[in-house]
């Protein structure tokens, strides 16, 4: 590789078409290996980086100014791990800044440190943006060495050689490794997050990657919760005699993740119980009913997403982030669409039409991102009652 590193280049980007970026390092020393996605929400930064559904992947941030508010305790969406299990990377316009805001208990930038997430300032993040928009996600080794000694031609190698998402299961890395109980609501002014005493429902939950606020989400419907983890077979579950199941979100590629989760979801759908599925866990229920999933050239990221429920004809701004898509072609005539994106006509939610069975590609949970979508969880509370 012939390029010339610039002085005082501390980290770099290196895709695997042999393009180099190059800017200042922050966050942990070191390479991380993924695909390069770009996230247009302006807040919330803490809550993305520690989505599990951005395993393997490094984010490019479209908002240029991240790293005023620090980060907290309460505001991390996984429920164990670093960056092996959420987003490896992360690329700034600007060096993140030191925080200003009463909840910061650390910097972004010795959070990321501690986590292991590889950061990358100075970069043009609009220029990324628009390369992926118009040629997808590309593969790619961010690096970050503080003396600035990289092999860029190993880097390129590296991004070059990687396969891919496609035909990844995530799932099982991302998930817990043995059953517990949930009881922590919403957060709410000034007590935070309060514990549900009385439940009047019980949900399992079957973890393929969970973030938090789904299950405190759920928790403020009045669902006692318990988190199985992703290969738990349908019959444990159904011993739990829950009045409803969720199938999470999570990472990688459904139809991986569905060789062995797909038959347990066919075997709940059949026993009636009521379901709910979000992001990975709607694509998996599109197999289970006999749809088909896609990859996407560059997928939705970001809390601006306008989407449109067809059974209300209503139009609410929702927080997104796949990369895999149902194929709405696919889908057998027992399934009704519920929901279409605004931004490019995909599917966004399913439901069949003579069970309680229903799911949506984006995120009801937000984090970051509006509330706009909330009542997805009373929808799902109320067929539980029903």
């Amino acid at each position: 590789m012939t390029q010339t590193l610039l002085p005082g280049c501390t980290g770099v980007l290196a895709l695997a078409d042999g393009t180099i970026l190059q800017g200042f390092g922050c966050g942990a020393t070191g390479t991380a290996l993924g695909e390069v996605v770009f996230n247009t929400a302006m807040t919330g930064y803490q809550e993305i980086l520690t989505d599990p559904s951005y395993m393997s992947q490094i984010l490019a941030f479209t908002f240029p100014h991240v790293g005023n508010t620090g980060t907290n305790v309460d505001d991390i969406e996984q429920m164990g791990g670093g960056s092996d299990t959420s987003a490896r990377g992360a690329i700034f316009r600007d060096l993140p800044t030191d925080p200003a805001n009463w909840r910061s208990d650390s910097g972004l930038d010795a959070w990321m440190k501690r986590r292991g997430v590889v950061g990358l300032a100075g970069v043009d993040t609009r220029a990324l943006t628009k390369a992926i928009r118009d040629r997808g996600a590309p593969h790619a080794v961010i690096a970050h060495d503080p003396d600035g000694r990289f092999d860029l031609e190993a880097l390129v190698a590296q991004a070059k050689a990687w396969t891919g998402l496609v035909g990844l299961d995530l799932a099982k890395d991302a998930s817990t490794l043995q059953s517990f109980q949930w009881d922590e609501a919403l957060w709410d002014w000034p007590e935070g997050h309060p514990r549900v005493d009385a439940a009047s429902k019980s949900v399992v939950v079957i973890d393929y990657g969970v973030k938090r606020n789904i299950l405190r989400a759920l928790a403020s419907t009045g669902c006692a919760i318990t988190v199985v983890p992703a290969t738990t077979s349908a019959e444990d579950i159904l011993a739990r005699n829950p009045d409803g199941v969720v199938l999470s979100n999570g990472p990688g590629d459904p139809a991986a993740t569905g060789v062995y989760a797909v038959p347990e979801i066919r075997k709940l759908v059949d026993s009636g119980k009521p379901l709910f599925g979000i992001c990975l866990g709607h694509q998996m229920l599109a197999l289970a009913l006999g749809g088909k999933t896609i990859k996407m050239d560059q997928g939705h990221h970001g809390a601006n997403h306008p989407v449109k429920d067809l059974t209300t004809g209503k139009v609410e701004i929702v927080s997104m982030n796949h990369g895999f898509t149902v194929d709405r072609d696919s889908l057998p005539d027992a399934v009704m669409e519920t929901h279409v994106s605004l931004f490019d006509g995909t599917n966004c939610g399913i439901a069949l039409k003579d069970r309680p069975v229903f799911s949506v590609q984006h995120h009801p949970e937000a984090s970051p991102g509006p509330s706009d979508s909330l009542y997805l969880f009373d929808r799902f509370a109320a067929l539980m009652d029903g």
